[in-house]
């Protein structure tokens, strides 16, 4: 897959008094396109659920770039920017357009697995990494062992 985007309509209860997106909408977004990712690749909350496995954030980081208002458009993408060879930690990047030609924000999250029975992380099944292999990757994506 060379990329993956979803187009994401701007309500009103997502703006801030100062009628622009809040802050924590850009997260919300970031996390519905990675799992939509995720989930039209083949590994939906259900096959989650019965591994007893689910993903978590270990950081997350939102660099704000132009402001999105109430009658923009807006475009979220997601891309995998490094994962170690287990897909056990993992970090992808989203940019979210407006208008389409306007770059408004980039997010940045760290990730990891966690066992959801024993709340520890863990290293994911083989069928997770076949996910992964789907999901758009930057330029310089890199491999990692630890």
């Amino acid at each position: 897959m060379n990329s993956y985007s979803k187009k994401i309509e701007i309500r009103w209860s997502d703006l801030d008094p100062n009628f622009h997106l809040r802050h924590s909408v850009y997260y919300d977004f970031g996390a519905f396109v990675r799992i939509s990712c995720m989930t039209e690749n083949g590994l939906t909350p259900f096959i989650m659920q019965q591994q007893k496995i689910g993903p978590i954030l270990l950081r997350e980081e939102c660099v704000f770039k132009k402001e999105v208002h109430f009658n923009d458009t807006i475009e979220v993408n997601v891309k995998l920017l490094k994962s170690t060879t287990d897909i056990a930690r993992w970090t992808m990047v989203h940019e979210v357009w407006k208008n389409g030609d306007t770059l408004s924000a980039l997010i940045t999250i760290d990730g990891a697995w966690i066992n959801t029975e024993l709340r520890k992380l863990a290293i994911p099944p083989t069928s997770f990494r076949q996910v992964f292999e789907q999901i758009p990757r930057v330029t310089g994506f890199e491999w990692s062992i630890k």
